[in-house]
């Protein structure tokens, strides 16, 4: 069986659970997780449909022998000249999905039209999201996911020692992005994002990497990604170009205090919430509380942001297989920030971090 017709096996078997008729996905990470199937997005209908006896692709004709190379899954396609309502009526019969009040799970990411075109060709479905059905899935990474997601951690890495190594007066923010890209284009990567901050700039927590030059004694922040083979990365470390400051030194201790501390939280069973509360407590105690300004981590999978989101509001039952960031923060505004990020995986025995680099502050 292959991880894709497996993860439909799966999918119709949750469906079975969730008393959902038919599950409907655009062209989106969920597609992309369960059909591995990455068809070109334009205003252009493309769904692909799942019932419990059935499961096929609406495609624009324009597009499907490309798409064709990357499943075996049937396609109903529509030409422009024609349209796709009556694709789309032949893939809901083949769907049995013609009868009224039929539970319908849409994808979240779906652009609004399509999704309405879909709920107008049924009759008086009951409709729901499919964080429920293919987002349950996704929740609980498999050991090649992880694997992959280790891969591109490890070269993610690699470009964060290389920046702070190269690190020059008068260089600028974008000089370091550069630095970071090139590294991850000769390896075979995508840059995903960079955020490189100096200074005062390392307050703004989505500082936008500018034209800031380095001077001595500053602070130096770089948070980066990379998407290596499908699966992205995300990691912020922290650092002082000059001699090292004393108020810094004490605030990224307690950062890594935090940080430590959602580490220990972090273990199946226990609430989102929690990990958000275990890192923010040790900030608050401290006196920043006010100057941590944002959650305490997201989920990380084919999405660079997605469930499990690590907040303080967040009921979310922490399971083996979840993946997600553990960032806190303090943010000084007009002197300097300090954010230390690492991606965990859930374990039974505890939380694998998947960088390998210290996150001891660089001088």
């Amino acid at each position: 069986m292959t991880v894709h017709s497996d993860r439909l096996a799966r999918l119709r078997a949750r469906m079975a659970e969730t008393g959902t008729d038919l599950v409907a996905l655009g062209p989106t990470s969920h597609m992309r997780w369960l059909a591995g199937l990455d068809p070109h997005g334009d205003e252009r209908p493309v769904m692909l449909l799942v019932s419990p006896g059935f499961a096929g692709v609406l495609m624009p004709s324009l597009n499907a022998d490309s798409a064709r190379q990357a499943t075996d899954l049937p396609f109903f396609p529509w030409a422009d000249a024609t349209g796709p309502d009556r694709a789309l009526t032949d893939l809901l019969a083949a769907c049995d999905a013609t009868r009224p009040g039929l539970s319908v799970a849409v994808d979240e990411a779906m652009r609004a039209d399509f999704a309405l075109r879909l709920l107008d060709a049924l009759p008086s479905p009951r409709r729901s999201f499919a964080a429920d059905t293919v987002g349950a899935l996704r929740l609980r990474k498999d050991e090649a996911e992880v694997d992959a997601l280790r891969a591109s951690a490890r070269l993610n890495d690699d470009a964060a020692r290389l920046a702070f190594d190269s690190l020059r007066e008068g260089m600028t923010e974008l000089d370091v992005q550069a630095i970071i890209h090139t590294h991850y284009k000769a390896h075979g990567a995508a840059p995903e994002f960079t955020i490189v901050g100096f200074g005062a700039n390392c307050a703004f927590p989505h500082h936008h990497t500018g034209s800031t030059p380095l001077a001595r004694d500053m602070a130096v922040l770089i948070d980066t990604g990379c998407r290596l083979n499908g699966y992205p990365s995300d990691m912020t470390r922290c650092g002082w170009f000059g001699t090292p400051d004393p108020e810094f030194a004490k605030i990224a201790e307690i950062v890594e205090r935090a940080v430590q501390a959602g580490l220990g939280a972090a273990r199946p069973g226990a609430l989102a919430r929690d990990v958000d509360r275990a890192a923010r407590d040790v900030i608050t105690a401290a006196g920043y509380g006010d100057r941590f300004l944002h959650r305490t981590g997201h989920g990380l999978g084919i999405d660079i942001h997605e469930a499990p989101y690590i907040t303080s509001t967040s009921d979310s039952v922490l399971q083996t297989g979840n993946v997600f960031s553990i960032e806190p923060g303090v943010y000084l505004e007009g002197m300097f920030g300090v954010r230390l990020e690492d991606i965990v995986v859930v374990r039974d025995e505890g939380p694998e971090v998947l960088s390998g680099l210290k996150r001891t502050v660089r001088t």
